[in-house]
């Protein structure tokens, strides 16, 4: 089930992928940032790291290498990044996902 247009009319956030490959959609406050992910085509997340994050998958497959160990994320599946540790994905067309950032400032806002 796609995202409702009330999350989809949310401001995106200024990631370094074309909207052609993922769709965004996110709620900031000072505490953090929301971000709801709708991946339109296979995709490379190159390795990096930053604050904490924490995500679910609620649709197709996330690839993730966390801290050196790779494992495979589905439906219902979670996962938790702690701060400054190094990770990496490959994530599926049709993926559909929600993060959470401890760093509200981690990606810009943009408005549609």
């Amino acid at each position: 089930m796609p995202f409702p247009d009330f999350i989809l009319s949310f401001p995106g956030i200024e990631v370094p992928f074309p909207e052609d490959v993922v769709h965004t959609s996110a709620i900031r406050s000072d505490a953090g940032l929301v971000a709801f992910f709708s991946f339109k085509k296979d995709m490379i997340l190159p390795m990096h790291s930053h604050g904490a994050q924490w995500g679910s998958v609620l649709e197709g497959e996330i690839e993730f290498t966390i801290g050196g160990v790779t494992r495979t994320y589905g439906p219902g599946d979670s996962y938790m990044i702690p701060a400054g540790v190094e990770h990496g994905a490959k994530i599926k067309a049709g993926t559909r996902a929600i993060d959470v950032f401890e760093e509200p400032d981690r990606y810009r806002l943009k408005p549609r």
